[in-house]
Parts: C-alpha cells; sequence; structure tokens
C-alpha cells in the first residue's frame, strides 16, 4: 500500500488539491494508495476560492508518506518553521515529493530545489527567479521530474504530472485507465509547453489529426516530411508549429509515442520484445531496449515483470 499524503497550506487552491484526491485518493484506487490530507495542524484549512478544507491529520503524517504532494496555495509567503523542517525531514527520508503550481514555492522555501531543475505556474515566475535564484526554473514546460522530487506548472498541469507518477507506480495501461475515469488526455509529456496567455495557432485542430494519424501509424518508419505531408503544410512550417504548440520537436514526441506504446504492449500482451520493437516502430529489440532504458531506466523483461499484472 503506497502512502500518498497531500499537505494543504493556508489558503490551499482546492482544484490542486482535488487532482491528487482523485487520482491517488478514488474509491478505485484503495487496493494500491492510502490517501490523506494533512496540515500544519489537524482541523480547518481555508481555500483560495472561499470554502473551507478540513485536515483529518498534522504534520506527523508526513513521516508515513511514501509520496507528499504539496498543492498551490496564497499569498506565496514561506510556509511557517515547523513545516519547513517536516518538508525537510521528509526529504532526507527518501520521501518522493511533488508540488502543484506554486506549490512549488513551499519546496523552494525549504531548500528542497535548490541547484535542481523546476517549474511553476508562469505567471508567477519572475518573483520565484527573484526569491530563490539557486533553482534553475523553467516556466515553460508542464512538469519537471529530478527523481525524488517532481514539480508542475500551473492548474491541469497538476494531472500530468500526478498521472506521470501514478505510471511511474503502476504502468502505462494502469494509468491509462485513471485518465479515461478522469476524462482527459492519457499523456502529456512534462516537456510541453504550458499554454499561458499565448493564443495556439490556427492550424492546431489540424495537427492534433495529425498526431492522432500518427499514433495508428507507428509501425511505419514515419519522418516529418511523411507529418507535414498528412497536416498539408511544408515540413518547416508543420515542425515550426508543432514546436510552438508542443515545446518539442516532431521526431522527439514521435520517439516517446513509440516507447509509450512498447510500454502498453509490454503490459497487455506476451509478444516478443523483437515484435514489439517492430510493432512501435522502434526497429529491433535492442532499440527497444535503449530506449527504454533511456525513458523509463529498465530493461523490457523488468518493465514486464514489474507491470504485467497491473496491465
Amino acid at each position: 500500500m503506497h502512502r500518498v499524503v497531500a499537505l494543504a497550506l493556508p489558503s490551499v487552491v482546492a482544484f490542486d488539491l482535488s487532482v491528487v484526491a482523485q487520482i491517488f485518493g478514488h474509491v478505485d484506487e484503495r487496493e494500491h494508495y492510502s490517501f490523506v490530507v494533512c496540515a500544519e495542524r489537524a482541523g480547518p484549512v481555508c481555500s483560495t476560492t472561499g470554502f473551507g478544507i478540513e485536515a483529518p491529520a498534522g504534520l506527523d503524517a508526513l513521516a508515513q508518506a511514501d509520496t507528499l504532494v504539496v498543492p498551490g496555495f496564497g499569498p506565496l509567503d514561506d510556509p511557517s518553521d515547523a513545516v519547513l523542517d517536516a518538508l525537510r525531514a521528509a526529504a532526507a527520508r527518501g520521501t518522493r515529493i511533488a508540488s502543484v503550481c506554486v506549490g512549488a514555492f513551499a519546496l523552494a522555501a525549504a531548500g528542497l530545489l535548490d541547484g535542481r531543475g523546476a517549474t511553476t505556474h508562469w505567471e508567477h515566475a519572475e518573483e520565484f527567479r527573484t526569491r530563490f535564484p539557486a533553482v534553475r526554473l523553467n516556466p515553460d514546460v508542464l512538469y519537471v521530474d529530478e527523481g525524488q522530487v517532481l514539480t508542475s506548472a500551473g492548474i491541469t498541469a497538476g494531472i500530468d504530472l500526478c498521472l506521470h507518477l501514478y505510471r511511474l507506480d503502476r504502468g502505462a495501461a494502469a494509468a491509462a485507465e485513471v485518465a479515461r475515469r478522469m476524462v482527459v488526455a492519457f499523456h502529456r509529456p512534462g516537456g510541453q509547453a504550458q499554454f499561458s496567455h499565448r493564443p495556439l495557432p490556427e492550424p492546431g485542430a489540424g495537427l492534433v489529426r495529425t498526431c492522432d494519424w500518427a499514433v495508428a501509424e507507428l509501425h511505419r518508419p514515419l519522418s516529418v516530411h511523411h507529418l507535414a505531408r498528412h497536416a498539408a503544410m511544408a515540413p518547416r512550417t508543420f515542425a515550426r508549429l508543432f514546436r510552438a504548440e508542443t515545446n518539442m520537436t516532431p521526431m522527439r514526441w514521435l520517439n516517446l509515442q513509440r516507447v509509450l506504446e512498447a510500454q502498453r504492449l509490454l503490459e497487455a500482451t506476451d509478444l516478443a520484445v523483437d515484435e514489439i520493437a517492430r510493432r512501435c516502430g522502434l526497429g529491433t529489440a535492442v532499440s527497444l531496449r535503449a530506449q527504454l532504458a533511456r525513458h523509463a531506466g529498465t530493461t523490457p523483461s523488468a518493465y514486464r515483470a514489474a507491470f504485467r499484472s497491473s496491465g
């Protein structure tokens, strides 16, 4: 049983907290996760949206956490010394620690992000940089995974981060089921751009259709020219618009989709690694092993052993 604790600081952003609860505290997850909301002291916690939230536990709950998530809060003053000490103690124990949106300000105030990459809501990026210059802030992505410590951007990026955590715990197929239950995108990579004040380019819907087509054609040796032809664009125009919308190149995105499909097939089928590599367009078992090691830090056989039952 993996223990997830959400630390609600005053005034907690209710949406951020509800994302963590919906993924790890849902009734369907009670065989896999225990979930509790804690505060500096057990009892009511105000929210940024005007209603109170009851936290049944105090900071002692952090000592039992396998994963600790800090939702956004406001104003963005440093938390109390008691909270900061509890965060540092959790990190020293090896607890996996994540923040949603401006929850990153609490992690940074505790020194947990010093020397690490991190993100937060783009609106507060300049304030964050000024207050925490030792953090390598990247406000242009959805989330940053630094191993033990992870941070996400604003609002719905918290969903992406929590699904990423779930995927690390239980595999791609199980995470896809949670995404389906929540009616959200199965996988938006952390490197994808935050959609802030900049409107999406007009051809955005065309790019979505091309992405859907590419996922259905992963067994083929696709190139930027193939994708651009499907979108009825010049290759350079397609690549520029694709990067503007996703913050990654078309080929990097395509390679990630191939790895995700390989993970799904390892979980859900008994196909040989060579056949999975062929179906995903990765070519050979050697290439699949290299890509899986890069993206998931494991081998096909180890991944299958870990997640086959979940799938």
